[in-house]
């Protein structure tokens, strides 16, 4: 694998989930969140852990689908963006929509270890972002709403 392929597949996996030096990566902040505690809000109108986790797994899928041309619709949960969660509430469907970001997380990371050194400069199939600043936007977001996540867990009663 080339070095700069290597290298994006390092920012992709400890933002979501390698052991990193910077504390929770998206993966552990969300570790031991429970399904009441991932449905609660902080206000009226915000979102909830639940709704960032969905979130962040239909941007890995943008992304995915950005990198291969593949055609808009397809993303698992139906819709796109900030989706309201949770639509069933509980255990299952908690780890339903985790699992969802887990699968997100290894279609594009699956698809970034497979690409050529040379693609990395040159735009994504859609979109006007190169191979290389999508990938780090990625990582980007991950920690973005890690952090989110993080502070939402302290907020939240109890």
């Amino acid at each position: 694998m080339a070095p700069d392929v290597a290298q994006l597949l390092f920012l992709l996996d400890t933002a979501f989930d390698a052991p990193s030096w910077h504390g929770p990566n998206l993966r552990g902040a969300i570790r031991g969140v429970t399904p009441s505690l991932a449905a609660w809000r902080p206000a009226a109108g915000r979102h909830n852990i639940w709704e960032l986790v969905v979130h962040a797994a239909y941007w890995k899928y943008v992304a995915w689908r950005r990198l291969t041309g593949a055609p808009r619709g397809s993303f698992a949960a139906g819709g796109s963006n900030w989706l309201t969660r949770p639509q069933q509430p509980g255990a299952r469907a908690w780890r339903a929509d985790v699992a969802l970001l887990s699968q997100a997380h290894r279609t594009l990371r699956d698809e970034v270890a497979a690409l050529p050194s040379s693609a990395l400069a040159r735009r994504a199939a859609t979109g006007a972002a190169t191979v290389q600043a999508l990938v780090t936007g990625v990582a980007a977001h991950d920690l973005y709403h890690a952090g989110q996540i993080q502070l939402l867990r302290r907020l939240a009663p109890g």
